[in-house]
């Protein structure tokens, strides 16, 4: 089987080429070079797979907001793209998606994939929009929605991620103020890797798939058990979302239910909080 990986220099990217590697699978990195995603005149030809992962975004949430132009392009028609050249292959796709397609007004249980989606802001619109254009292009079609990763190599887009972000203002300021009233799942990088292959080897049915780790938190909770868990003398301090204005709404409630990618896989996922001790071990912050 060999499979082409779209965005690999990216933080889930990173895990699942390190993965793949550790696993023996035939995984070869599609560079930027090869195939630009905000270029509607690139090319596939040439490319060879039968699996193609895509995980290609314009994830910084305000700038989407600011200018859609780059997030229309990437993550909407890009996978409309791609999900069309796999059809022509006879290729699996898997669109990594997110939970910002859901908009949580009034939910609070985490989402199946049967919940309507109802983004607020233009990155979940676009998200939500790629998922579609993917669906509408080819029948074999993989949604992997993620949430608020986590992973080594950090978001390349937005320099870092949340861990790093809140251990770095924590050391510095000694007292954070953090959303409390934005519930989500947060999810390492490398354990939604790991699910997204077994969700390939498994050959999943084609559908919706929340690939997140287990347990759910707000804003405030997960970054109190940051800096508790790494040792770290600082106050975290709860505000409502309301205190802290972004250009882009963010959902109140976008916690996921991985419910069904468990009984896909066989197995459990891991809850996030031990998902953060393995992450913070690995990045010696404990």
């Amino acid at each position: 089987m060999r499979i082409a990986l779209f965005g690999a220099n990216g933080q889930l990217g990173s895990d699942l080429a390190a993965l793949a590697a550790q696993r023996g699978l035939n995984l070869t990195p599609v560079t930027r070079a090869q195939v630009d995603a905000a270029d509607p005149s690139a090319s596939f030809d040439g490319l060879d797979f039968d699996v193609a992962i895509n995980c290609v975004a314009v994830t910084r949430v305000d700038d989407c907001e600011k200018d859609p132009a780059p997030a229309v392009a990437v993550n909407a028609h890009f996978a409309g793209r791609l999900a069309k050249a796999c059809a022509s292959r006879g290729a699996r796709l898997v669109q990594v998606s997110t939970d910002y397609v859901y908009g949580g007004q009034c939910e609070r249980e985490p989402l199946g994939e049967g919940v309507g989606r109802a983004p607020v802001n233009v990155y979940g619109a676009t998200k939500a929009l790629g998922e579609d254009l993917a669906r509408l292009e080819h029948d074999d079609v993989l949604v992997a929605r993620v949430a608020s990763l986590f992973g080594v190599a950090g978001a390349s887009g937005k320099g870092g991620n949340f861990v790093e972000t809140m251990l770095r203002l924590a050391k510095e300021k000694g007292r954070l103020t953090v959303v409390a009233d934005q519930v989500m799942s947060p999810t390492a990088s490398l354990d939604a890797g790991e699910a997204i292959l077994d969700l390939i080897a498994a050959k999943a049915p084609a559908g919706d798939y929340h690939v997140v780790n287990s347990g759910t938190a707000s804003w405030c909770a997960f970054a109190e058990a940051i800096i508790a868990k790494a040792g770290v003398a600082a106050e975290v301090a709860p505000i409502p979302t309301s205190q802290f204005p972004t250009p882009a709404r963010r959902p109140p409630y976008s916690a996921l239910s991985n419910a069904k990618l468990v009984a896909a896989i066989g197995r459990p996922m891991p809850d996030w909080t031990r998902a953060l001790d393995r992450y913070l071990a690995a990045k010696g912050h404990v």
